[in-house]
């Protein structure tokens, strides 16, 4: 087998202020997010060494790759990145300053083609040689924009690369934090305006009707309260009657999160269903998966350390609906969620604080 190949290195550029000056436990599911979607976008068969914090080290032995394919596959990656960004920017719930920090990350990706072997460490698989070093160089450039693609001499036969499309532009440098190796580089910012995000769902009220209200303040600010009510993961620690909640689609809870919500008396899905905020409000909703109910949480800022919550019930408005509940459901339905909303006060003090301004960013 031969010991040429290609070695790929997405890196998430940013990564170390990011993870530094915002909140560790959300940062680390961003990126955790961030590298899964990378992982998902290979589509030219590259093997992965290793993980490396902030970047992946993906290799292919063989021959030197056609660099047009190489494009096809930087393109993937980069919109794909960027898509899961600017998504998540326009449907996330949380206002830590991960999360709204986190569309300022951004891609570069390093191609280089050289000699290298594998080996194995139990049930690890590494891969050594001078070109892995080289490779490794190249991540610390003198390029002072992190959002492009670089390709050394190895993969363009010592040519300058041809423009693989109107606007790209390719400029050559060799200079490394530890020595001189030629390459080439194209900016890829200009792949940004050809993203097009999916429609935010609309709201659904219209064939509803209001049949429960509640309202409690609680001694702490709006978004830990919000991250307490909201993350679906918490809802087994408040909410009377849920047993467990799992097939959590997302690692950060947003719009279109779907939670499987296992109860005493059966089984629900439930979707995020919207979500908006100002300085001292905030609102989201939950519908069950035939969109039959929804519940609707509105958080209004009292003061520093105290937050209302009112949580409004809506079921569909049929002729006999709103006093069939009344009838069946309502009166168990008020218990449960007066005591729900008093157990909240017991989690709030356990989870952290999470208290951020949306306007500071």
């Amino acid at each position: 087998m031969s010991n040429q190949g290609l070695l790929f290195i997405p890196d998430i550029s940013g990564f170390t202020k990011f993870v530094h000056q915002t909140d560790i436990e959300h940062s680390r599911l961003i990126i955790q997010e961030l590298l899964e979607t990378l992982i998902n976008t290979n589509h030219i068969g590259l093997e992965i060494s290793e993980i490396e914090g902030d970047a992946i080290l993906f290799y292919k032995f063989g021959d030197v790759p056609d660099l047009a394919v190489l494009y096809k596959q930087v393109e993937k990656m980069f919109c794909e990145f960027h898509k899961q960004l600017i998504a998540y920017a326009h449907s996330r719930f949380c206002q830590c300053k991960a999360c709204v920090s986190s569309i300022d990350l951004t891609l570069k990706v390093i191609t280089h083609y050289g000699e290298f072997a594998g080996y194995n460490v139990k049930n690890f698989s590494k891969l050594i040689g001078k070109d892995i070093i080289v490779a490794h160089q190249l991540l610390k450039n003198d390029i002072s924009l992190h959002e492009y693609w670089l390709v050394t001499d190895s993969l363009t036969k010592n040519l300058p690369p041809a423009d693989l499309t109107d606007w790209m532009k390719w400029d050559s440098s060799k200079q490394t934090e530890t020595g001189e190796i030629p390459f080439h580089y194209t900016q890829l910012s200009q792949l940004r305006n050809e993203i097009k995000l999916d429609p935010t769902p609309p709201l659904e009220l219209s064939n509803k009707a209001k049949v429960l209200s509640f309202t409690r303040e609680y001694a702490t600010d709006m978004i830990t309260l919000f991250h307490a009510v909201g993350d679906h993961s918490f809802r087994p620690r408040w909410q009377e009657g849920v047993r467990s909640v799992d097939e959590i689609h997302h690692f950060l809870p947003r719009v279109g999160t779907r939670s499987r919500v296992v109860q005493e008396d059966g089984q629900e899905v439930l979707y995020t269903s919207s979500y908006s905020y100002g300085a001292d409000w905030l609102e989201f909703s939950e519908t069950d998966e035939d969109k039959q109910n929804a519940t609707y949480f509105t958080l209004e800022k009292q003061g520093p350390e105290k937050t209302k919550l009112t949580v409004d019930i809506y079921i569909k408005k049929t002729i006999l609906g709103p006093l069939l509940f009344s009838l069946t459901k309502k009166g168990r339905i008020k218990a449960v969620y007066e005591r729900s909303l008093q157990r909240l006060e017991q989690l709030i003090k356990e989870i952290p604080n999470f208290d951020y301004n949306p306007d500071q960013n």
